[in-house]
């Protein structure tokens, strides 16, 4: 079976929001915070830090909650990061993502 995740990075604590969805959160993790696009919206604005994530086994509920929190105010994504992480924590460091090395 499976996992996807719907996830939220930002840029520090109520800073910049970046909604993405994945079925591997530590490889794109990696991916963000070593910019692999130069490009992206993440690495302009330096969007690294994990803040907040849902897993699911359902592809299709995986999408539909990405763009759900995609149309949400800005203020809402923030009460619903805050809800479980108030202190804007970077979660991937109690996950024990490592950003230098997790590529796989």
């Amino acid at each position: 079976m499976k996992n996807y995740y719907v996830y939220i990075l930002a840029s520090k604590a109520r800073g910049t929001l970046y909604v993405g969805i994945s079925n591997s959160l530590e490889r794109r993790y990696f991916e963000h915070v070593n910019a692999q696009n130069p490009n992206s919206f993440s690495a302009r604005y330096r969007v690294k830090r994990l803040v907040y994530f849902e897993q699911t086994d359902s592809i299709e509920v995986a999408i539909h909650r990405e763009k759900q929190l995609k149309k949400w105010h800005r203020q809402w994504k923030i009460n619903l990061v805050e809800s479980t992480n108030p202190a804007w924590h970077d979660l991937s460091k109690s996950y024990r993502m490592d950003a230098e090395t997790s590529s796989a």
